[in-house]
């Protein structure tokens, strides 16, 4: 049985498992290029939990395991997977004709940035070599020269020495250093947050640029902050103006939620912000939004604030959805987003600054579910969405 397959049928004993026994049960048990093990492995942490991703790599530096540098290179591809880049996975170990990088992680913008994954700075790593990797990536038109640079992500907090001998190199603008650990805080970052500006703030952080004016970092932070309140703290209307207080979204009901799409779906999902998920392959992509239920009388009432970023997100995939969590996992809407985008006209919208949402004001009455739209719009029936 194939180690993704595994993770399905026997997920909490997997997870008392340590990464070296992880690896073992990938195909042969050894990682080699081009193998079904290096195959299983990496199908495998592209399925699992962020938390687990971060638990596998201190296991690779708490102690050496035979290939633990190994294992740390492709977790540390997988995170780069999950803070949005395109990432091409490189070769375990050099061999004469191969350039020999760690990864390349491409920018939606087109930057590319040359991984190298070290454990420890035990031994004086090379700038040369890495400058040459880069250069023959641009030889063979992989990567522009004027878009392109070096990330080296190492396991040790103390770098000095690496960061010294960088700065006395003439490779000082193309390289940077970043640890394991916060590299794995940039990805939990990355979960947590749906604006996608903050998405590209995040992947400059790993750009050599210039610190002598520290605008970028102060926006960042702000727009980080502004981001996680807005996902928390939502003023909400009901369908007749009325403004209703705030609410706090339960998170063991999103996981639900989830849980159930894909039982329904047959499909994995991976969370890639705090809205939106996808399968691995990033082939079918799902937004889960969860309201309480609001009590009006002779029918049960939800509320959802449908954002553009979400939008623009869903549409870049052909096969995507709506999921909606009405009061209790006993109530999800799983609507095609081809069929929802067809009726955001006909909704009331909001639109502050840089940032718009929909309102999707949804009722339960007598277990039939509506969509109620701006006066003149007739209301229309999600009963048929409902999944058990």
């Amino acid at each position: 049985m194939a180690l993704d397959e595994l993770w399905q049928t026997s997920r909490e004993e997997l997870q008392k498992k340590h990464v070296s026994q992880i690896m073992a049960f990938a195909g042969q048990g050894q990682l080699r290029d081009g193998s079904m093990a290096s195959e299983e492995f990496r199908s495998f942490l592209a399925t699992i939990p962020s938390t687990l991703l971060r638990r596998y790599s201190e296991q690779c530096l708490e102690g050496p395991f035979p290939n633990s540098g190994l294992a740390l290179q492709d977790i540390i591809n997988q995170v780069g997977h999950r803070l949005g880049f395109n990432v091409i996975d490189g070769r375990y170990r050099g061999v004469s004709g191969q350039i020999g990088f760690d990864g390349l992680w491409r920018t939606p913008e087109n930057h590319s940035i040359i991984i190298e994954v070290k454990t420890t700075d035990a031994f004086r790593i090379d700038l040369n070599t890495l400058a040459e990797y880069r250069r023959a990536l641009v030889s063979q038109e992989q990567v522009a020269e004027t878009s392109s640079s070096i990330l080296i992500v190492v396991g040790r907090q103390d770098t000095g020495d690496l960061e010294a001998q960088i700065r006395g190199s003439r490779h000082a603008w193309d390289m940077r250093i970043i640890g394991v650990d916060s590299l794995m805080n940039l990805m939990v970052l990355r979960e947590e947050v749906e604006d996608p500006k903050l998405v590209r703030k995040i992947h400059e952080i790993l750009i050599p640029i210039e610190f002598t004016r520290i605008d970028s970092i102060v926006e960042m932070m702000f727009t980080t902050a502004q981001d996680v309140r807005s996902g928390q703290d939502t003023i909400e209307e009901d369908i007749d103006g009325k403004t209703l207080e705030p609410k706090v979204i339960p998170v063991s009901f999103h996981h639900a939620c989830i849980e159930r799409a894909q039982l329904h779906l047959g499909e994995k999902f991976v969370k890639r912000s705090r809205s939106s998920y996808s399968t691995p392959d990033g082939s079918l992509l799902l937004t889960c939004m969860v309201s309480r239920e609001y009590d009006k009388g002779d029918r049960a009432g939800y509320w959802f604030g449908f954002q553009s970023y979400q939008k623009d997100t869903l549409e870049t995939s052909v096969k995507s959805y709506v999921l909606l969590g009405c009061g209790s996992v006993g109530s999800i809407l799983l609507i095609p987003f081809s069929e929802l985008v067809a009726w955001l006209p006909s909704l009331n919208v909001t639109e502050r600054d840089d940032r718009s949402w929909w309102h999707l004001h949804v009722t339960n009455q007598n277990g039939r579910f509506w969509l109620n739209r701006r006066k003149g719009s007739e209301r229309v029936e999600l009963t048929k969405f409902r999944i058990a």
